[in-house]
């Protein structure tokens, strides 16, 4: 069991009414001590921090109904993990604050190439050590309320609303014919059933909704048990009563108070605050902006810069009986969702339906908080997640103005999350996306922390755009569009209509590829640029799983070239390393990838050469498929 001790650990003074208390109940040193070049030894601290803040002050959905203390002000918690240098004279003065996604940490993942681990200690947790060697304070918070019961999990614990009733809806669109529906996504806590309203089945995100008799299904917990096994798929989806919502949006309070107490506390030994994440965690990030929270209580800039990766156009939101893991995308668990509205960009524009003009960036402008951004996106964001409108207009005739302060780059011919090289079948039609794009990550994240520590432009921006007819619209790319939440969703934050009431279509755009099927715009990864196939941001759905021929979510495809068109290619082995090795040199003089780094990247690449030449069988499957 580990011992409880109330610990100011960030700083050394009183800490700021925020942010109450920091109790630590783990710290031990990382790796027995081991030195990460001039960082030096670092430490792993766990422990919980605790929050009051004053309703009257604090913008989120309900809080004027959340229990008060003495003082007046609403309390909560959070679950935090810091790893930081064991000297502080030996970092690199910069706090890195992931919101842990879905309670789970992959900072060390994604820049250190790590194993993922919600308890790291073994050298594979740390990886090849990138980010503690360059001197960063890592930093979790938990943020989302309903996160799932196992181990390791960080997560807020925010007051409810007593009393407070309202619908919940939920989807589950099964690959296998599962004979229970989970109220709750991927194990995620559910609100309360009060009364069982609907349950429907339909083919596609838009299609009729057929209601499914109650004999024909009952509640069992917090699952609904089928009396027949659902057919893979089609979308269930199950409308309830519950009461007592969570005051969810304080989970955003809860970062914004952590790294602003690290940031402004007396004798802290953070200059600095970076926000990076993936997915969700980036979604977390953007509705943080959004929301007005990089502004703490006295109206000071919280995070410097943020770095959001495959986010799209989504962003979190923190409506009455929110659930922080349904997302919307292809016939995934939340279709139609609240992440999925206006605005998506950092430029101003007007939304078409209603007329209303908005940006990311509206209320951090107001009060002189706009952090400096860099966005990554994959291919598969501008085909399943409206990733083309965070740079184009709405109404698809111009692309926006980006202010200076933003930066976006298009990861060329990636999925969500690059795919195990070598590739194997998996549940789309196509091989799934092996681009591993995270080697430009670590190069972009050191170009932030440059941005905003030294005034050092970031290279240009990356993507496609409509002037030069590298973005385009295609037919299989995720349908995005107006949705109608009810007449209190935008200013009391009640989605009444459940489901939304659909509304005029928005226009998405994807990248255009050239004749090799690679995206034309882009960083491009040198086994991109030197290709032996074509990557593509989607993937679609086989007959096994159910709904074939639909869009898979979050995978691309890989579609080797033919053995002719390889060797037309490159004759040998030698002209494939020579412009390989080119191809990474140009990323290292556009500062899109580290010196230290290619070796590995060139070794990469030449594993990709070996299996190509290697395993023919799978390309002479599957070649037929370029188009």
């Amino acid at each position: 069991m580990f011992r409880f001790f109330v610990a100011t650990i960030l700083f050394s003074a009183a800490l700021p009414a925020a942010l109450l208390r920091q109790e630590v109940a783990e710290q031990r040193d990382v790796l027995a001590g081991m030195s990460f070049g001039s960082a030096g030894a670092y430490e792993y601290l766990r422990g919980r921090a605790s929050f009051a803040v004053d309703p009257a002050a604090t913008c989120v959905v309900d809080i004027q109904f959340a229990p008060r203390n003495a003082a007046g002000q609403v309390e909560f918690s959070a679950d935090f993990v810091l790893l930081r240098p064991k000297d502080p004279a030996k970092g690199n003065r910069t706090l890195l604050v992931e919101p842990p996604n879905r309670g789970g940490m992959g900072l060390l993942s994604m820049y250190n190439r790590a194993t993922g681990s919600p308890a790291p200690s073994a050298p594979e947790h740390f990886g090849d050590g990138y980010l503690l060697r360059e001197g960063y304070t890592l930093a979790w918070i938990g943020w989302q309320h309903d996160v799932p019961n196992r181990p390791g999990l960080l997560r807020a614990d925010v007051p409810k609303a007593p009393g407070i009733t309202g619908v919940v809806r939920g989807e589950h669109t099964p690959s296998t014919p599962v004979d229970r529906l989970p109220l709750g996504d991927s194990g995620h806590i559910p609100y309360r059933v009060v009364k069982m309203l609907s349950l429907t089945v339909r083919d596609g995100i838009h299609g009729h909704r057929r209601p499914i008799p109650v004999s024909e299904w009952r509640l069992d917990g917090d699952s609904i048990a089928l009396a027949s096994p659902a057919t893979p798929g089609r979308t269930y989806e199950f409308l309830y009563e519950s009461v007592d919502p969570a005051v969810a949006g304080l989970g955003l309070v809860a970062i914004r108070d952590f790294a602003s107490a690290a940031k402004y506390g007396p004798d802290s030994r953070v200059k600095y605050v970076l926000g990076a994440g993936t997915s969700q965690s980036a979604m977390a990030l953007r509705a943080l902006v959004y929301e007005g929270f990089n502004a703490d209580e006295k109206g000071r800039r919280v995070f410097d810069g943020l770095l959001p990766h495959v986010a799209g156009g989504r962003r979190s939101t923190f409506e009455r009986f929110t659930q922080p893991s349904r997302t919307s995308g292809p016939l995934r668990n939340a279709s139609l969702s609240t992440t999925d509205q206006f605005p998506y960009s950092d430029a101003d524009d007007t939304e078409p339906a209603t007329g209303r003009r908005d940006s990311i960036l509206a209320r951090a402008r107001a009060a002189k908080v706009v952090p400096k951004i860099i966005y990554t996106n994959s291919t598969y964001e501008y085909f399943g997640s409206a990733g083309g409108l965070v740079h184009a207009s709405l109404d698809g005739k111009r692309d926006l103005p980006l202010p200076d302060t933003t930066r976006v780059y298009l990861l060329a011919g990636g999925q969500h999350g690059p795919a195990a090289f070598p590739p194997k079948p998996g549940p789309g039609e196509n091989l799934p996306n092996w681009n591993d794009y995270r080697w430009a990550h670590r190069a972009l994240l050191r170009s932030l922390r440059a941005w905003v520590a030294e005034d050092v432009p970031p290279p240009p921006s990356r993507y496609p755009r409509l002037a030069d007819g590298t973005l385009h619209r295609d037919p299989r790319a995720h349908r995005t569009q107006y949705l109608d939440f009810g007449p209190d969703y935008l200013t009391k934050g009640i989605a009444a209509n459940q489901p939304p009431k659909p509304g005029p279509d928005y226009s998405v755009f994807v990248p255009k590829t050239g004749s090799d099927g690679n995206d034309m715009a882009g960083i491009k990864m040198p086994w991109v640029s030197v290709a032996l196939g074509a990557f593509t941001g989607w993937n679609l759905r086989s007959a096994r799983i159910g709904a074939a021929g639909e869009l898979l979510g979050q995978t691309g495809s890989y579609i080797p070239f033919s053995e002719p068109q390889v060797h037309l290619l490159y004759p040998s082995d030698a002209e494939y390393r020579k412009r390989l090795a080119a191809a990474a040199e140009l990323l290292v003089r556009d500062r899109l990838i580290l010196r230290e780094d290619v070796p590995a990247i060139l070794a990469f690449g030449q594993a990709a050469w070996d299996w190509s030449q290697r395993d023919r069988s799978i390309r002479a499957a599957t070649a037929p498929g370029l188009e």
